[in-house]
């Protein structure tokens, strides 16, 4: 978090300027600022009724809220490559729910992610035809440290890993769970696995239980269910193209593009090592994004305004949320009552 601020900091004041004056604000410019928002509303809602369906309406929609925020509070401090979904189990299994629903849901919750982004990726490469997704980094100032060639290499492979994971959970939630509760547990007999042993078979054994519990479900829940995740990724996405229209009128085709660099930038964002891709998302966006934008400072200038509207929000409402949370699931009151059996 730091490094965003410091990377916004040199952004808005490493040149010169003193404040984001280079932004118009018109009434067109207010409106698509206004409907950046909206998505990011929309985004949260598709998320906790989402959450509300998979769990059977055994969660009231101020604990899906709840659980909501806080998840994307943990996913706002973890460095991208872990993500929010491990604080995400120990936040729901707080909720009382049956044993092993828990991390049933946290595992569906992902396999619904990664396929929305399998679909999604070859939509939009064939949507844009012969455009490249990619950009050149030599106008932005640190070519020297990624170029295309490097991008491309990292898409792809992050892109087949994720595959490879969905085409897994898929065999694993619908198909034939014990199948791979076996392989997994097979793997980590390799004797320079052993050590991964434990968590492996706990979540071979978290995989069969989710499968049991959504094996079942009618055609109407999963279309529900995916629903609800095309709409919250899809408004995510167009964030972004909200507020390029706040500054520059791009055409249709154009909109397709600017979604398409988003899912390569997802990519770079998830393997980041700062928390929630800070820093990072604030480099990369003007390389990206830059050439829908007036100048190179008015793109560094939004890619600001992106992360204000994105992701600072979910730090400020997850502490705010975090001590209500404790207080209804009673964690603070088995935490006193266990300092007093110690003292017994």
């Amino acid at each position: 978090m730091v490094l965003g601020f410091g990377v916004s900091a040199y952004f808005l004041f490493g040149s010169g300027v003193t404040k984001v004056s280079e932004i118009t604000w018109t009434k067109g410019a207010i409106m698509w600022l206004l409907a950046a928002v909206g998505l990011m509303v929309i985004r949260d809602v598709g998320y906790i009724i989402r959450l509300r369906i998979l769990s059977d309406q055994k969660l009231t929609w101020k604990q899906c809220f709840q659980i909501i925020m806080l998840w994307e509070f943990a996913s706002a401090v973890s460095p991208g490559a872990i993500g929010g979904t491990a604080a995400a189990v120990v936040i729901m299994a707080q909720e009382r729910l049956k044993t092993g629903l828990t991390t049933a849901i946290v595992l569906v919750t992902s396999f619904l992610d990664e396929l929305y982004y399998m679909i999604m990726t070859p939509i939009a490469f064939w949507a844009i035809m012969n455009t490249s997704l990619f950009p050149s980094f030599d106008n932005v100032g640190y070519d020297s440290v990624v170029n295309t060639d490097n991008l491309r290499t990292v898409f792809w492979g992050g892109y087949i890993f994720l595959l490879v994971w969905t085409i897994f959970l898929a065999f694993a939630l619908f198909i034939r769970p014990e199948i791979c509760r076996g392989l997994v547990q097979s793997i980590v007999k390799l004797p320079f696995l052993k050590r991964f042993s434990r968590r492996a078979n706990r979540f071979s054994d978290d995989l069969y239980v989710a499968s049991k519990e959504f094996r079942s479900k009618p055609f109407s829940f999963w279309l529900k269910s995916m629903g609800a995740t095309f709409v919250t990724w899809t408004a995510r996405f167009l964030v972004i193209n909200c507020l390029i229209m706040l500054l520059n009128h791009v055409e249709t085709s154009e909109h397709w593009v600017i979604f398409g660099k988003q899912l390569v930038m997802w990519i770079l964002l998830m393997i980041a090592i700062t928390p929630g891709g800070s820093g990072i998302a604030e480099l990369i966006f003007p390389a990206f994004m830059g050439p829908y934008l007036p100048t190179r400072q008015i793109s560094r200038q939004l890619s600001i305004l992106w992360r204000v509207l994105t992701y600072y929000p979910y730090i400020l409402i997850g502490i705010m949320v975090l001590p209500v949370w404790l207080k209804r699931v009673g964690i603070e009151e088995r935490f006193r009552r266990l300092r007093l059996r110690k003292k017994a």
